[in-house]
This record gives structure tokens, C-alpha cells and sequence, in this order.
């Protein structure tokens, strides 16, 4: 909470400054943050909520069958495959993680899930593909799912 207040009251000074130095660039800065945050807002409590629903729904002991302490292999590689083709923005992927870690999902596998889910992109490989070609979009989306699997592993060492 003390980190929260340093950071808010760090923020509140600064926009302090740069208002009296630029009131108009300041403002026109406010103005396209808070245009930004309202359009990040509806994804994002979207998935929240949908995710929060769709945990309700899902009986605890099948999340920690499947990603849980005692999933092993198979809950990395479960974990890797939906992060592959899962479409969620960063913004959103990190309170996804606090809610899979509250309800008994390990470290490794929650760090596994963000990792595929920032790097490897299945749903996004045709526009990859346009740019890029398709040897470099399967080399890179397969070197990015085995380095979020290492990650995941260093990860479930190290905690």
C-alpha cells in the first residue's frame, strides 16, 4: 500500500511541474491518457469478469488437477497451449495470474501461461505470416514457446 502512495504522490508531482511549465501540453497529454484508459477499460473488464465467472463456475479441484501443484508436465504444457492461442493484452494477463495463483496454481505454470501469452501468437500468425514470412513466424513462435517453457522450469526451480 505505501508503494501505491510513494508512486501516486511521485505521479501527482510531476503532472505538477509539467503543467506549470506547459499547462496546454499537459492537458492535451490528460485528455488522450484518460481517451487510452477508456478504451482499454471494456477488454479488460471483460475478461475479468468473464474469467472470474468461467473460476466460479470451474470447481476448485479441477483448476488444481490441471495446473495445480500436483499437474507436473502436463499442467506446463496445458498452460503453454492456451497461452498460444489466447488473444488477452499484457494490462490484463498479469491480474489473470493473481487470480489463477489465489486459486492454487503454481508459479512455474502462471509464469509459463504469461510468457506463451506475450510471445507466442497462434491467433496472430497470419498478419505475422504478411510481414515477416512464413519460415520466420514459425521459427520465432516455436523458439518463443520452448524459452517460455524454460522460463517456466527456471521458474518452478527457483521458487
Amino acid at each position: 500500500m505505501l508503494s501505491i502512495i510513494i508512486l501516486f504522490s511521485v505521479t501527482v508531482f510531476i503532472f505538477l511541474i509539467l503543467f506549470l511549465i506547459d499547462k496546454s501540453k499537459t492537458m492535451k497529454g490528460l485528455k488522450k491518457g484518460a481517451l487510452m484508459f477508456i478504451n482499454v477499460l471494456p477488454p479488460f473488464l471483460t475478461i475479468l469478469i468473464s474469467v472470474s465467472f468461467l473460476l466460479f463456475l470451474l470447481p476448485d479441484e479441477i483448476l488444481i488437477k490441471y495446473l495445480g501443484k500436483d499437474s507436473g508436465i502436463m499442467g506446463m504444457i496445458i498452460a503453454a497451449l492456451i497461452g498460444s492461442i489466447s488473444l488477452i493484452p499484457g494490462f490484463i494477463s498479469y491480474p489473470l495470474g493473481k487470480i489463477l495463483l489465489d486459486n492454487g496454481v503454481q508459479y512455474n505454470i502462471i509464469a509459463i501461461f504469461i510468457t506463451t501469452l506475450m510471445m507466442v501468437g497462434i491467433v496472430t500468425m497470419p498478419i505475422e505470416i504478411k510481414y515477416f514470412g512464413i519460415k520466420v513466424t514459425i521459427i520465432r513462435n516455436f523458439l518463443s514457446f520452448i524459452a517460455a517453457i524454460i522460463i517456466g522450469t527456471l521458474i518452478g526451480v527457483i521458487l
